[in-house]
């Protein structure tokens, strides 16, 4: 081959990847006839673009009607007998419309006039059941997080007498939130920009008649020792032929609001897209549903509300045989989603079990005061050490942000994280709280 040869050669090369292309591809290209270009852009043979070609379509468990009452494919209370009302194959991908877990009218226009009338019976608005082919009582089901499309509109609420701190906060008070893919904004809440970790509040199965008896039998205990337990309450329970007040089990349907071995509303912000969930079988068919969607959530869910949405959850099930025995609650695995969840940023306060003397906290009321009351220090006591942590960072929010302590207390609930330090240093465990640093955009 001669120098000259070799140059061109070269050159080619360079000006080929210059042209982000390899030499011998650019002067194939390039040979080809004009005419034979002309005839592959007007063959109408022709392939499809990507966008028209379509996999199998899933199933969709479709919402209908303004409210869970009118909607068939929703529920919520919780008894074996609730009947399915989709049937879906293992590995099959499938679609929940779900409603936002207060089953409210609350608009970009609502006051808390407005959240002050909402109504708690009708909490939670659940899609499904889902009956799982080939589960069997006994099996577990891998339930797979695929997607999960946030509808536009969000609330965060103070409803008078929930909360983790009802004591200190009984005034009605809202958040709207535009919501999109990527983040959450509100005029109430200026300069404040919310990620999007959209996830399940609410995921669980249905149980059988034994683990119902269970879970009656140990909550009624705990009302009768003045415990805060929600008792079966057939009111605005659904579905009405079953739980409502003239239901056939209407002293046996359950509340949504507690977790329990069955899973339900465990709001663990964990479980995010591409997170699987595992859940026992307790009868044929797991019984699957799920709902009260959060948009982002701070651990914790302090105010009793976080980011509250409808969504359309897409996701995968799958059948694990005998996998109850090994799985007794609810368990969920998976890869880098913790890492994603981590701020870039952050302001962390602590938390320990002391109070004022002479001060009862509200959660431990049914126990008495005999001996509580007195005490400034509580042993091991992580409730009592979350409540300071919630209340420090809520004093931190307000000095330093200028907000006012409802929207602090918005805040924590949606974007700060409580985390056990300890449970060992005698007496005074402690709590973290986390604040994420990265919410805080310039409009």
């Amino acid at each position: 081959m001669s120098k000259s040869r070799t140059r061109r050669t070269k050159s080619d090369r360079a000006e080929a990847r210059l042209q982000g292309g390899h030499p011998m591809k650019s002067k194939l290209v390039w040979a080809v006839p004009l005419a034979v270009l002309s005839l592959i852009g007007s063959s109408s043979g022709a392939l499809a673009d990507t966008s028209d070609v379509k996999g199998p379509a899933p199933l969709v468990v479709a919402k209908s009607g303004k409210h869970c009452k009118d909607d068939p494919n929703c529920f919520n209370r919780i008894h074996h007998a609730v009947k399915p009302v989709a049937h879906v194959k293992p590995g099959q991908y499938f679609v929940l419309e779900t409603r936002d877990g207060l089953d409210s009218d609350l608009d970009f226009n609502s006051t808390p006039a407005d959240v002050a009338a909402i109504n708690l019976n009708l909490c939670h608005p659940l899609t499904g059941p889902v009956y799982i082919e080939g589960a069997k009582r006994g099996d577990a089901i891998a339930v797979t997080v695929v997607d999960i499309a946030p509808d536009e509109f969000g609330t965060t609420t103070i409803v008078p007498g929930f909360g983790f701190l009802r004591d200190l906060f009984p005034d009605p008070y809202i958040v709207h939130w535009e919501l999109n893919r990527l983040e959450a904004r509100s005029k109430d809440m200026p300069g404040i920009a919310v990620p999007n970790n959209s996830f399940m509040g609410t995921i669980g199965v249905l149980p059988d008649k034994p683990m119902l008896d269970k879970w009656l039998k140990r909550e009624q205990a705990l009302a009768d020792a003045g415990g805060a337990v929600l008792t079966p309450q057939p009111v605005d329970a659904l579905p009405v032929d079953l739980c409502g007040v003239d239901g056939t089990a209407k002293d046996e349907c359950v509340r949504t609001v507690p977790p329990r071995e069955n899973g339900g509303n465990v709001d663990a912000k964990e479980t995010v897209v591409g997170t699987t969930v595992l859940l026992p079988c307790f009868i044929d068919g797991c019984g699957l549903f799920a709902g009260d969607v959060h948009f982002a959530m701070g651990g914790g869910e302090v105010a009793g509300t976080t980011i509250e949405m409808g969504a359309k959850v897409t996701l995968q099930a799958k059948v694990i045989p005998g996998g109850a025995s090994q799985i007794s609650t609810m368990h969920f695995e998976g890869g880098a989603q913790l890492k994603k969840l981590a701020p870039s940023s952050f302001y962390a306060v602590t938390g320990l079990p002391i109070k004022p003397e002479g001060e009862l906290p509200v959660f431990s009321t049914y126990l008495g005061g005999e001996k509580i009351a007195p005490l400034a220090n509580l042993s091991e006591d992580l409730t009592l050490a979350a409540r300071n942590a919630t209340l420090n960072m809520i004093d931190f929010l307000v000095q330093t942000k200028g907000l006012s302590r409802e929207q602090a207390y918005v805040l924590v609930s949606v974007a700060v994280d409580l985390n056990i330090a300890q449970v060992v240093n005698v007496p005074n465990v402690g709590v973290t709280a986390i604040l994420n640093r990265d919410v805080f955009k310039e409009e």
